[in-house]
């Protein structure tokens, strides 16, 4: 029997904002008619007066909390991943990454996001986005997170209710594999290396991380050593930790639920290609939409895409191959 756990970053996000909300009475939380999907709404039963639901107008929500953290407050802004920033980059840009008042970088706004990628299933690929953090990456001042498990988002709530500045946060639909214990400390701009290896490195975010992991086993059974890597933080991202992996295993696969052009594998390649060169193969979403799949149909959908522990691990045969 499986002793495996799973956790709802939905959940966890949701407990972490009301615990934050207790101890920062400056901390607002906005939605856009999806509050109750992402139980953002547990923290307006608790602060009715710091609570704001603009229905179904997301570029207004990005407006009115540059508002309010304009006037001091630190706003969480949070609806699905193809409506924020799908539907408003340019409120998002020019309200909120753009302003620098006095000499801070941005405003203190967080985007929290549901339902990235291809496992949002049933809701369909009109609903899947997988472009985002191609587009927020490339927008100054913001910072763009990837949580892998619960456990994550819950402590990257914590911590960039601590920070200043804008930032992106990306969580998944399903209920997900716990990777991390609540010991595990994290901090902005560093990944964690969940297992070391000589052979290979596999470096992943969000839930593709536990795909890697699996990968890294069936590798092992027949003695190849991964490391693997869970870069939750994609920018800024630990341009040491890749550099030392790409010097000390000689090769790298990267893996995530989302485009491979500009995604994640991009942030790796152009870290990796100006320090220290070495084969690089990215495995994700190959420049295509996503499309309907039954919730049990989504593993299915990651094997059309090649998001698999078997497809990462002829990968690193790969890339291991062209090594010089």
């Amino acid at each position: 029997m499986s002793t495996e756990q799973f956790g709802d970053m939905r959940t966890e996000y949701s407990k972490a904002l009301v615990a934050v909300g207790e101890e920062n009475p400056n901390v607002v939380v906005l939605g856009a008619d999806t509050t109750d999907s992402l139980k953002t709404a547990n923290f307006g039963k608790k602060f009715p007066e710091r609570f704001f639901n603009v229905g179904i107008a997301e570029a207004n929500l990005v407006s009115v909390a540059a508002g309010l953290a304009y006037s001091g407050k630190t706003a969480f802004a949070s609806t699905y991943a193809i409506f924020l920033p799908g539907r408003c980059v340019d409120q998002i840009r020019n309200a909120i990454a753009y302003p620098s008042p006095g000499d801070k970088k941005g405003l203190n706004v967080k985007l929290v996001v549901s339902h990235g990628g291809l496992s949002v299933g049933a809701d369909g690929g009109s609903h899947q986005q997988v472009e985002d953090i191609a587009i927020m990456r490339a927008i100054p001042n913001m910072r763009v997170l990837v949580p892998s498990d619960s456990v994550t988002v819950s402590k990257l709530t914590w911590i960039i209710s601590q920070q200043y500045g804008p930032f992106y946060m990306r969580m998944a639909r399903s209920k997900t594999p716990i990777i991390h214990n609540d010991s595990q400390e994290f901090q902005i701009g560093k990944g964690i290396v969940l297992r070391d290896g000589s052979d290979c490195t596999i470096a992943a975010c969000g839930i593709t991380v536990k795909i890697a992991l699996d990968a890294a086993d069936l590798l092992q059974q027949e003695g190849i050593s991964c490391r693997v890597i869970d870069c939750f933080s994609v920018k800024p991202i630990d341009k040491e930790l890749l550099e030392k992996a790409a010097r000390e295993t000689g090769a790298i696969v990267t893996c995530e639920e989302h485009n491979v052009m500009g995604g994640f594998g991009s942030s790796v390649a152009e870290v990796v290609s100006e320090s220290y060169p070495v084969p690089i193969k990215r495995i994700g979403v190959q420049d295509k939409f996503g499309e309907s799949a039954r919730d049990n149909e989504i593993p299915q959908l990651f094997e059309k895409h090649g998001i698999t522990s078997i497809n990462i691990a002829n990968s690193v045969k790969e890339v291991r191959g062209k090594k010089p």
